[in-house]
């Protein structure tokens, strides 16, 4: 008996090709210049939806070469996600140097005036997985590599110029105790668990920087607003041999701005990718994200006089001290073709610098120079991951390296060592342009021994934590104390919550005070014997944000809330002017279709009210007939909408109905809620928050 074909293949017509020869080769595409399916052979695929069967309701044969190709690929799509920054967000764009440092370096990339370098630049969280949402409290990675005309440089660093150890050898202790606790594999990407306060309150060290990651730094409005730091001291190398260190900053164009806990906790419910959405519709969008490139230069001499030890990662040069000197400019402009083919799969090594940069003495740097390496044959599976083209120099390079797993090279000829006398083009070791380690005396004095032993300047664990806590303005003190309230108050263990406020108690009395009367403690707690006395360190203005934020609407964004009825006027003169000012504007209205104005014409909307809440946006205008208002304001999404958006102390306009609203919510006005008819007066409100309005609107510490 004859098998009869299935539906799907008695409707299924045969594609016909073009062949069209070309410089040997053939190529296929299908009618309408599509290019023909093929296999990873290059073999066209006839049919791309059933699989190879006996009969119609036979057995799937093994024989289907296709089937087991795409499925065997599939299966094995995924590659190890990185221990540490899983959750990140990369760009494209090039670095310009403006200001030479030739007396310093040799290095090129920091020596030729005008001279646009590509990078790559990659920003992460650090504790949650590649899953996880992108507002958590968490430090960010800020990571670039330079494509240079004498090798990759890349400087990898953080949003945070301190890091919470002072050893790389406590790194995988620290990273198991922030993680998910193993037993039960949660929090994820989140620190206010017991594990990682069990480990502060051991780690006097740390405490520095518990004041950054407590501090509004690490609860950012975008990855284009916040600034960036290598950490550590590097090295400049002159031509003729000599050094001076050097601490690398990165200063965004934007300004700094942060968010406020509740506003970030409810971003991540309502877009679990808003700071990368944020970044891509920014690029999309034809706008550069901008960083200032800067440096602190201070010689051996200068270090020495310096009240703490700048090779401890745990400690910041103030800018007060050493002053910041702006040498260039960091500009992305171009998202990736593919996420996974280059965010993904670039892999950023500390060690690798180009000829004029050298590494510093740091013990956390010097055991990153292995770790980074390392991991990287873990996740990307062979020591050819270099040849990945988003991981491959930009200019010539050659070596002996051979073989090994994905090698995609074919180096040619007999010779693979070196030195050889068998090839004149084989590759050798350049004494005058290669690169030179500084020649730093290692000697030490005479007493000098061997031994797992930390230098005693780095026995200052609260000093510099003190300095950060006293130079925040009153309000960034504030949120600091609750957000040591809020992560505390989730650890079970009483001790663990006791250790960490005495600890407090030698950063500031008044904060290890606010901290406990928070956790209800009826005494405080007993101060550990500090291993240094505290320095009361002068106050550094320049560890701000809220006193650093910059008066402008560039990169925000405004939402305009409408609805059946609005004033089309009222509308587009606030649009024109948030526009004017920079600002990127949605319409929200209850349904997606949009709002019929009074006037008769309909206003689509960028976003329904139900899914667009008010903490997407910077500040927010409510434009409504007294009708609309009315029905809004039996809608709980129209009243969190502008509850929130009063709570996280944003500017706000408002017409007639608007006023109906707000007072229907609760909320009476104040100097950030202004008359929507005043376009001009609604922007100049909504280039900075209203921190006066909190303290009557939540309890802080």
């Amino acid at each position: 008996m004859k098998a009869r074909k299935s539906p799907a293949a008695l409707k299924k017509t045969p594609k016909t090709t073009d062949e069209i020869g070309a410089g040997g080769e053939l190529h296929q595409r299908v009618k309408g210049d599509h290019p023909a399916l093929t296999t990873n052979q290059g073999t066209v695929v006839s049919d791309n939806q059933n699989s190879l069967r006996a009969n119609p309701r036979g057995p799937t044969l093994l024989e289907d070469f296709i089937l087991r190709e795409k499925v065997m690929h599939f299966d094995h799509e995924r590659i190890p996600e990185r221990i540490v920054h899983a959750r990140g967000s990369g760009a494209h764009g090039f670095f310009e140097l403006t200001k030479s440092l030739d007396r310093y370096t040799t290095a090129r990339v920091l020596t030729e005036v005008g001279v646009k370098t590509p990078i790559f630049t990659r920003i992460s969280t650090v504790a949650g997985g590649s899953g996880s949402v992108d507002t958590p409290r968490d430090v960010r990675g800020f990571a670039i590599k330079f494509y240079t005309k004498e090798g990759n440089w890349d400087l990898v660093g953080n949003d945070v110029p301190v890091f919470f150890i002072q050893d790389a050898i406590k790194f995988p202790d620290l990273v198991h105790a922030v993680k998910m606790e193993p037993d039960r594999g949660f929090p994820q990407a989140a620190s206010a668990h017991d594990n990682f306060w069990d480990f502060i309150s051991l780690t006097p060290e740390s405490m520095h920087m518990v004041m950054w990651i407590m501090s509004d730094r690490t609860i950012p409005r975008s990855l284009r607003m916040i600034e960036g730091f290598g950490v550590h001291s590097f090295r400049l190398i002159d031509a003729k041999g000599e050094s001076t260190f050097v601490k690398f900053h990165w200063r965004p164009k934007l300004g700094l701005q942060s968010t406020i806990w509740d506003e970030a906790v409810k971003i991540a419910g309502a877009d679990p990718d808003f700071h990368r959405r944020d970044l891509f519709e920014a690029l999309s969008d034809g706008k550069t994200v901008e960083w200032e490139f800067a440096v602190q230069l201070f010689t051996q001499a200068e270090a020495d006089a310096f009240p703490f030890d700048h090779l401890d990662a745990t400690k910041l040069i103030p800018e007060e001290l050493v002053p910041l000197q702006v040498i260039g400019r960091l500009v992305m402009n171009r998202w990736p073709d593919n996420f996974f083919a280059e965010t993904e799969q670039v892999a950023f090594c500390p060690s690798h610098v180009v000829p004029g940069i050298d590494f510093s003495n740091d013990p956390l740097l010097q055991g990153r120079l292995f770790s980074y390496l390392d991991t990287q044959l873990s996740r990307l599976g062979s020591p050819n991951f270099h040849q990945l083209p988003v991981n491959a120099p930009q200019c010539p390079f050659a070596n002996h390296q051979r073989d090994g797993h994905m090698q995609m090279g074919r180096p040619k000829g007999r010779v693979n060592y070196e030195p050889s006398s068998l090839a004149g083009d084989s590759p050798r070791e350049s004494p005058i342009a290669g690169f030179r380690s500084a020649a730093v005396h290692e000697g030490g004095e005479p007493s000098d021994t061997r031994g797992r032993i930390r230098a005693e300047s780095f026995a200052d664990h609260y000093s510099q934590a003190r300095q950060f806590y006293l130079s925040q303005t009153a309000h960034e003190q504030a949120h600091l104390a609750s957000a040591l309230v809020f992560e505390l108050s989730k650890v079970e263990h009483p001790h663990v919550r006791e250790a960490i406020v005495g600890h407090l108690r030698h950063i500031e009395a008044g904060l290890a005070g606010r901290v406990a009367d928070g956790l209800g403690m009826a005494t405080l707690p007993v101060a550990p014997k500090a291993a240094m006395p505290v320095q009361d360190l002068p106050p550094s203005p320049a560890l701000q944000i809220i006193g650093k934020m910059k008066a402008t609407l560039e990169g925000r964004a405004v939402a305009i809330l409408v609805a059946e009825g609005s004033d089309g006027a009222i509308v587009a003169a606030l649009k024109k002017a948030a526009v004017a000012a920079g600002a990127k504007v949605a319409i929200v209205a209850p349904k997606i279709g949009g709002a019929t104005l009074a006037d008769g014409s309909l206003l689509p909307a960028d976003g329904q009210l139900a899914g667009t809440p008010s903490v997407m946006f910077d500040a927010v205008a409510i434009v409504l007939s007294a009708k609309a208002a009315k029905a809004l304001c039996q809608e709980a999404a129209a009243i969190d909408f502008v509850r929130d958006a009063f709570g996280h102390l944003k500017a706000i306009a408002v017409d007639t109905g608007g006023v109906a609203l707000l007072r229907h919510a609760g909320i009476t006005g104040d100097a950030g809620v202004v008359n929507a008819d005043d376009a001009k007066g609604f922007i100049a409100a909504a280039k900075l928050r209203y921190w006066d309005r909190e303290a009557s609107l939540r309890t802080l510490a």
